[in-house]
């Protein structure tokens, strides 16, 4: 009878190998860290964050998908989270912060039902039914925007740009993203196509936020 051969792994320094229940505690851990990043500054009461990186260059926001672009993350299960955020940032543009402590929740309860001695399948299977359900809800609780209601779309624009900049009525950015969007928009077998690349932001120094406008044009620079 063959002799079996033990297996060896020659890990890196500072590294170790962790499976079964402990890979999946340090896995979970490790992405709700990054969701715990993002969880204060949610809502109306919700805190801007200080970042400063290498370079010593500060940057002051409450927005989910700046902040995890800004994160040096090296663990596999973080890097997802970010991920998350950045999926959600390209496809919405909005809502990464909810994206990221909604991931995180799901994660700790899946935890608490492994601790439990459920099976991680069995853990999967309820959340795609949940998920399923949750589609439905949403469909049959959607409603239509009028595109011709401005204050609608206005309104919708402010509740993103709410966060992002410090000095400015957030509908007064919202009035210039509907006026930038209803410009560049083509409507063509009644879907309505947005080409965000016909879009260009010019940054001047000088005035504030509020002095922002909108030009239908060209922008030259004056020697």
């Amino acid at each position: 009878m063959a002799q079996q051969q033990m297996q060896v792994l020659v890990l890196p320094e500072g590294y170790e190998r962790l499976l079964g229940g402990n890979a999946m505690r340090a896995n979970i851990s490790a992405a709700k860290a990054v969701s715990d990043a993002v969880k204060t500054t949610l809502g109306p009461k919700g805190m801007d964050k200080m970042l400063v990186d290498d370079m010593g260059d500060i940057t002051i926001t409450n927005d989910g998908a700046t902040i995890v672009d800004k994160l040096k993350v090296e663990h596999p299960s973080a890097k997802l989270m970010v991920e998350i955020a950045k999926t959600q940032d390209k496809e919405v543009g909005d809502g990464t912060t909810t994206a990221l402590i909604y991931a995180g929740k799901l994660l700790e309860g899946a935890m608490d039902l492994f601790e439990k001695d459920i099976h991680p399948s069995v853990i999967i299977s309820g959340y795609k039914a949940a998920q399923e359900h949750i589609q439905k809800y949403l469909e049959d609780n959607a409603r239509d925007i009028d595109l011709n209601d401005n204050e609608a779309l206005i309104k919708i624009a402010s509740v993103s740009v709410a966060g992002k900049t410090l000095d400015v009525d957030p509908s007064h950015i919202g009035k210039l993203c509907v006026e930038a969007i209803k410009t560049i928009a083509e409507t063509t077998d009644r879907k309505l196509n947005i080409d965000q690349d016909n879009v260009q932001i010019i940054k001047k120094k000088g005035g504030a936020v509020r002095d922002s406008e909108i030009v239908k044009g060209m922008v030259l620079k004056r020697k």
